[in-house]
């Protein structure tokens, strides 16, 4: 079988040679005016691919879940008018058919659909006799570099040759500065399985927040990404779904105009890029004491309310013996893991007290 080796990257009409691929647009198509409004300030200050969900997928019911059908003739309205290509998310095969019949050039797979083989099967099997359209692949929700691969298999399989991917980071339990864990190493992977392959970040997902998108943007050119998938709003606060984390197309123009882009430095190899996991991964370790703390708390509460000793000597030997056997399963030194253990130790007696 061919394999993702030899997918070759996606060529984008208007593009500069060098210049990083820019998709922009809303998260969701809200309304008609909403739509233009947005893809005529992002034709304005240059970007060829305009992107916005008709179909949103969302976690509760009652939510803003798209408009539908009908916001694909917007987006027919936004590709006649500026002349940019045009892209939205799709996640079964009604929503295959309708874009292809839509004429949208860019239909992407979201990470809920990539964690599901059966529904990129059946996405799959729309598309066969369609290898004129570009589909992108976003990772799957969890942290898992082979189900991403095999989402990208089964769309190749079906004799899309224009074929990219998009990281936009992995769900995670706990808090973390970002909204999506990532986790820059599954990546790197997929880039080393398939080095020709087009790779967009999208800093919108990860990020959660406007306020990290610059910085990510920035981190994804320092690494090699070929790209960036932006959400872009003409009005975010008032944005119907992701409004946090869009940004107007003013705002974009800016964070393009200082993006530094660089050549030659292979993503592997990348110092800033380790550093960039030594950084995520003191986040998480904090935000673990923080809620280690929190428990401790609430012990010190149904200790005083049950009078009992703070310091309990017998638990504390156990805990410290079980940690010590389980450091050792990791590969970390005892008298490292003992020293910490015992600072942790003392932080949740104060905060016991």
């Amino acid at each position: 079988m061919i394999g993702l080796q030899d997918i070759r990257p996606i060529e984008f009409p208007g593009l500069e040679s060098g210049a990083p691929i820019v998709i922009a647009g809303p998260c969701g198509a809200e309304t008609e005016q909403q739509t233009l409004e947005t893809a005529r300030a992002l034709s304005g200050i240059g970007v060829k691919v305009f992107r916005a969900g008709v179909w949103k997928p969302r976690t509760m019911p009652g939510g803003f879940e798209g408009v539908g059908d009908r916001g694909l003739q917007w987006l027919q309205r936004v590709k006649q008018e500026t002349g940019m290509a045009v892209a939205t998310e799709v996640a079964t095969i009604e929503h295959v058919r309708a874009a292809l019949d839509a004429g949208i050039d860019i239909l992407w797979v979201g990470a809920r659909t990539t964690a599901n083989p059966f529904a990129i099967q059946d996405i799959a099997d729309a598309l066969q006799g369609h290898d004129d359209v570009t589909v992108l692949v976003k990772n799957p929700v969890n942290p898992d570099l082979d189900l991403w691969l095999g989402a990208l298999q089964r769309i190749y399989n079906a004799g899309i040759t224009r074929l990219g991917a998009v990281h936009r980071g992995f769900s995670s339990a706990g808090t973390h500065i970002y909204r999506n864990d990532p986790q820059w190493h599954i990546p790197f992977e997929l880039r080393r399985r398939a080095p020709h392959m087009t790779i967009l970040c999208d800093p919108s997902h990860i990020g959660g927040k406007r306020e990290y998108v610059e910085s990510l943007c920035q981190l994804a050119m320092d690494v090699g990404f070929d790209g960036l998938m932006i959400e872009s709003h003409c009005a975010p606060d008032h944005a119907l779904s992701d409004s946090a984390q869009q940004i107007t197309p003013s705002a974009l123009e800016d964070i393009l105009s200082r993006l530094v882009v660089r050549s030659g430095t292979p993503i592997e190899d990348e110092l800033g890029l380790l550093r960039q996991q030594i950084d995520d991964c003191d986040h998480e370790l904090l935000a673990v004491l923080a809620r280690r703390m929190s428990v401790s708390r609430e012990i010190g509460r149904f200790k005083k309310a049950h009078n009992l000793r703070i310091v309990q000597p017998d638990r504390y030997q156990e805990m410290i013996k079980a940690r010590l056997e389980e450091a050792e399963t990791h590969g970390l030194s005892r008298d490292f893991i003992e020293r910490v253990l015992q600072a942790i130790h003392e932080e949740s007696v104060q905060q016991q007290l």
